[in-house]
């Protein structure tokens, strides 16, 4: 297992490097950088998420831009749009600021060795590092994230072995119809109806609407912090939860349903084994395996994209929002870096699923395998 599991650590590096290269050439061929946002400032027409951003580079570079583009000839050739009527001067300056005076290569190769050093540099909008960012966010998004999966897991699991072994049943064919609903039910429209329903939007007013805790927090005891943290998660974990729940429910369900109709099953019962044993001593290892396996993309999707409307409807300021945001404001440095980050993490996990292969089934030997 050790040879496999330092085979597996370095084939991350060319897919690291893939994937970064990848997204490193796409960004070139978008149109706009921070260059065109900063312009869009200066001119007064920025209307993106950057414009909303306190501490953003605006003022200072308006003051720049206008005493500079007072001496400056009236048509200025650019290859930025909208540059007319700047100093080229001025427009160097940003380059040099922004690493765009250097050639594309030299930029990627730079950033790559940074990123092995875990350097991530500083966000170009905000006056403050890309690690300080994802620190100041990451708390709200490993709330939502860790407690929707460990809840899913804990809930779908039993709920999908029960309907798998009554399959068929009064209580299967009503717990289906419950579970296509709510899978049917996007769950950023699901959290906007908890809203209108329990958080005063047009009748009851139970749970707060916005944050991870409320103001007085540092004033609470320790029992009441807790009910605090929990009383702000509620709504937006039960959003997060409604399409993740069906999905795992049914996949163990199906799963476990398959290894119940084949040969070896039938042997065990024939030789007089008891129903649970059967289940769960021999059943369960290999039903398992699948559910395992979507576990890297569960774990991903709960921790970045799946909880980006969920976040913004809840006024929760994680890391989907803020990946979101630096998209749009063609913020690269944290654009480039939580894309790092959460690729990194993607393989980490990806390999901790296989080695539970394993823990769940020992006949699994991934040493004779080929990475």
């Amino acid at each position: 297992m050790s040879a496999y599991i330092i085979r597996r650590l370095l084939f991350m590096i060319p897919t690291l490097f893939g994937i970064m290269l990848v997204s490193f050439v796409v960004v070139q061929f978008a149109p706009g950088g921070p260059i065109e946002r900063v312009i869009a400032q200066l001119s007064g027409s920025d209307t993106g998420a950057t414009s909303r951003i306190s501490g953003s580079p605006g003022g200072d570079f308006g003051a720049r831009g206008g005493a500079q583009g007072g001496s400056a000839v009236d048509a200025v050739t650019s290859k930025y749009r909208g540059a007319q009527g700047l100093d080229p001067e001025f427009i160097k300056s940003l380059e040099k600021q922004f690493g765009f005076d250097r050639p594309a290569h030299e930029r990627f190769f730079l950033m790559l060795w940074n990123y092995l050093r875990f350097d991530f540099g500083k966000s170009y909008f905000r006056d403050v590092g890309v690690i300080e960012l994802i620190k100041e966010k990451l708390p709200v998004s490993m709330s939502l994230g860790i407690w929707m999966m460990l809840l899913t897991y804990l809930i779908s699991i039993p709920l999908g072995i029960r309907k798998a072994v009554l399959d068929g049943s009064r209580f299967d064919v009503w717990t289906s119809g419950v579970i296509i609903i709510g899978y049917a039910i996007p769950g950023f429209l699901f959290a906007i109806l908890l809203i209108i329903l329990f958080a005063g939007g047009s009748f009851f007013d139970l749970f707060p609407l916005r944050g991870l805790t409320s103001d007085n927090f540092a004033q609470l005891s320790w029992w009441q912090k807790i009910i605090d943290y929990f009383w702000h998660l509620t709504l937006p974990i039960v959003s997060m939860m409604l399409g993740a729940f069906a999905t795992m429910t049914l996949l163990t369900k199906n799963s476990f349903l398959d290894e119940i109709r084949k040969q070896y099953v039938l042997t065990a019962k024939a030789k007089g084994c008891a129903s649970g044993q059967v289940l769960y001593g021999h059943i369960f290892r290999n039903a398992m395996l699948i559910v395992v396996a979507g576990f890297p993309g569960a774990f991903v999707h709960a921790f970045f994209s799946g909880s980006l409307l969920i976040e913004t409807i809840f006024s929760l300021d994680g890391l989907g929002l803020l990946g979101f945001e630096s998209v749009l404001n063609r913020d690269y440095p944290v654009v480039f870096a939580t894309l790092y980050i959460f690729a990194l993490l993607g393989l980490v996990v990806n390999l901790i699923s296989d080695l539970t292969y394993t823990w769940i089934d020992p006949r699994i030997d991934f040493e004779t395998r080929e990475v």
